[in-house]
């Protein structure tokens, strides 16, 4: 645990009682405050009071005087579409809004520093898609390489419940835009954005709101380096806005499949090859056909940003191409299953939206795709360009009959459920074939979450090959 600095003797609220408002209240009272806390649910508050915290009503106003700031998770709105009901009373009182990665950046360093031969220092990665990857393949890296690491924030452990950092340390955080948009203090010293496509608009009250939520993390503290991937306009102009030009490299660019080559440090990989350029020259360049681990173009961005965060922060390009062959990829994140009598099993219950999709589309060829569940705004038609390797599409959930009229003439099938597209698709799969489960929409009609969407997926596999 990181206790919290600087609330010594101070009443914190703390909004929200899941795993980082626990993990938070935790800190909090490491570092001597006194802790107050809130949630919605009647038995959370109840189950708050029996683990011996002070649960205080903070919609009434009167139990607000002495609190000298309120800490909310992520999850909970504080903008748009309108603030929780006790963040706007907090806005209105003027009582310090905040979450625990402003307070977890303002705690990582501590005076037994001092003593250590070399700084700890913390990785962040954000952007729309691909984010956990690069974060768990910087994680990777590092661990293979020996350095000392941790990861946590939106992946794994909760910033606070990580471990206090050790002498020559690197921390690895992935960040979302819901932690980035009101954390007070941003000050990784590398940061990463990984590229930008619409989602969560409506927390964001369009684009420009959920950009800006990105950029924060860039502009609130200045990271000693940034790696930006510059595919689409937003990477670019945040690239351009960090930089004094173009030989710059406190920036470092990194796209796939377009060669920088005029830039002070880039990397980018095209055909399969990655490729580390500096002033102008080639330094490094790593094949990553044969990187199981990481396939398609998609994943290939993702190690181009993990290259570059990697050589920021000294890994040679030989030890982290040894650590790409050993990285075995993220659950839910085209990640195979299994090879059954020729025909590849892929898991991307991730790929939530059509961006993601699209992406896994392109990493395979014969596919049979297993796409649905609660459809996002806009539908898929989209993904038409990208529907030229799949010989049929199963159709699932509760946007299976709308996806069926927008993917044109694709050979489909609505089939309603998990165990019916598998089914399906076992019986009519080719040697050759790869199923692949990317649904371009929310598990939430039929599942909690893309987790447990995938975990039915990969469940239902092994019984293929009995």
């Amino acid at each position: 645990m990181i206790p919290v600095q600087g609330v010594e003797n101070q009443t914190i609220a703390v909004l929200g009682l899941g795993r980082s408002g626990r993990a938070t209240a935790a800190a909090l009272r490491a570092g001597r405050a006194h802790v107050v806390v809130w949630d919605d649910g009647t038995d959370t508050r109840a189950q708050a009071e029996a683990d011996g915290l002070t649960v205080l009503d903070l919609t009434r106003d009167q139990n607000w005087d002495g609190i000298a700031a309120l800490i909310t998770s992520p999850g909970i709105p504080h903008l748009y579409p309108k603030p929780h009901p006790v963040i706007a009373r907090a806005y209105a009182l003027g009582v310090p809004v905040d979450n625990d990665i402003g307070l977890f950046f303002r705690s990582f360093a501590t005076r037994d520093w001092d003593a250590f031969d070399s700084f700890p220092r913390v990785i962040a990665v954000t952007g729309s898609n691909g984010k956990s990857t690069t974060t768990a393949l910087i994680h990777h890296i590092l661990t293979e390489a020996g350095r000392p690491t941790q990861m946590g924030g939106n992946i794994g452990t909760g910033v606070l419940s990580l471990e206090p950092a050790r002498d020559g340390e690197v921390v690895v955080l992935e960040l979302s835009s819901y932690q980035t948009d009101l954390a007070r203090a941003l000050t990784p010293d590398v940061a990463v954005f990984t590229n930008l496509s619409p989602d969560h608009l409506d927390r964001h009250n369009g684009m420009g709101g959920y950009f800006a939520a990105k950029r924060r993390l860039f502009a609130e503290g200045g990271p000693d380096r940034a790696v930006i991937g510059v595919d689409e306009i937003e990477g670019q102009y945040l690239a351009d806005q960090l930089s004094f030009g173009a030989t710059d490299d406190r920036v470092i660019r990194v796209s796939s499949g377009t060669k920088l080559e005029r830039f002070g440090w880039s990397v980018f990989a095209r055909k399969g090859f990655l490729a580390e350029y500096r002033k102008g020259r080639q330094i490094a360049s790593l094949d990553l056909r044969e990187v199981t681990g990481l396939p398609g173009e998609h994943n290939h961005q993702n190690a181009c940003a993990a290259y570059a965060a990697c050589r920021a922060v000294g890994i040679p390009p030989r030890e982290i191409e040894a650590a790409f062959h050993s990285f075995g990829g993220l659950p839910h994140r085209s990640q195979t299953v299994a090879e059954i009598n020729g025909v590849r099993w892929v898991n991307d219950s991730k790929a939530t939206n059509v961006d993601s999709a699209a992406k896994a589309l392109t990493a395979f060829r014969n596919i049979r795709w297993i796409a649905g569940g609660m459809g996002k705004d806009g539908g898929i038609e989209a993904l038409l360009p990208h529907l030229g390797h799949v010989a049929k599409a199963y159709l699932i959930g509760h946007s299976a009959r709308d996806f069926a009229l927008q993917i044109g003439q694709t050979p489909h099938e609505v089939v309603e459920t998990m165990e019916e597209a598998v089914a399906r698709a076992a019986t009519e799969a080719q040697p050759g074939d790869t199923v692949l489960l990317a649904p371009a929409a929310a598990s939430f009609d039929q599942y909690p979450n893309f987790e447990k969407r995938g975990e039915h997926f990969t469940a239902l596999v092994p019984a293929l090959g009995a």
